[in-house]
């Protein structure tokens, strides 16, 4: 079992800190908002998951280039729509608004949306994940189990590290706090044209 939860925890590090849609949208909010109402995004993974992985293991042995097609174009679309929000923030940013931002509930259902939409967790799930998790299960559900909490306990402990050192970056002043904020809606509106191209480029 040693084995298994050490490879969920490995993935799932490896899955958290590479630069992403869902790491963008963290930092963003967490600037925007404050930790507080950006942690409940750390639980997006666990939502938007699961009919990743049904999908990937009951109904399909490889993704279809058609659903990563469309899930890139709503992806790239979504995206640039978080950039634009972003971008607002950061053009009017007031460090001592007292305005409430977005709750948490619709900070998670954006994060879980960001998610969903991106193609990387359908592709994680067929070509690694979902492999490692059939072999594990069948050997005993334990394996399966410890994988997969291994996995997410992982995902949220690191999307809570980047909530809390973004936090602590948006304490040091006004003015890298704005310029942490563009530089995250110009990362958002890169994800979100790279999401355009990387679709217009498939065969």
């Amino acid at each position: 079992m040693i084995q298994y939860v050490l490879s969920g925890v490995v993935y799932a590090f490896a899955a958290a800190v590479q630069p992403g849609p869902y790491q963008a949208y963290l930092i963003s909010e967490t600037l925007t908002n404050g930790w507080r109402r950006t942690l409940p995004a750390t639980l997006a993974p666990l939502v938007s998951d699961g009919p990743i992985i049904l999908l990937t293991l009951l109904v399909l042995s490889q993704v279809p280039v058609w659903l990563m097609r469309v899930l890139r174009y709503a992806g790239g679309v979504f995206l640039l729509y978080l950039a634009y929000g972003a971008w607002k923030s950061w053009r009017q940013y007031n460090p001592r608004n007292t305005e409430p931002g977005a709750s948490r509930g619709e900070t998670l259902m954006k994060a879980t949306l960001v998610n969903f939409l991106n193609p990387n967790p359908y592709l994680g799930w067929s070509l690694v994940m979902g492999p490692l998790l059939l072999k594990g299960w069948h050997e005993t559900p334990a394996n399966g189990i410890g994988l997969l909490a291994a996995f997410y306990g992982t995902m949220v402990l690191c999307g809570v590290g980047i909530i809390l050192l973004f936090a602590s970056a948006r304490n040091l002043g006004s003015r890298i706090s704005r310029v942490l904020l563009g530089i995250s809606a110009i990362a958002l509106g890169a994800f979100g044209l790279y999401q355009f191209w990387a679709a217009s480029a498939m065969p």
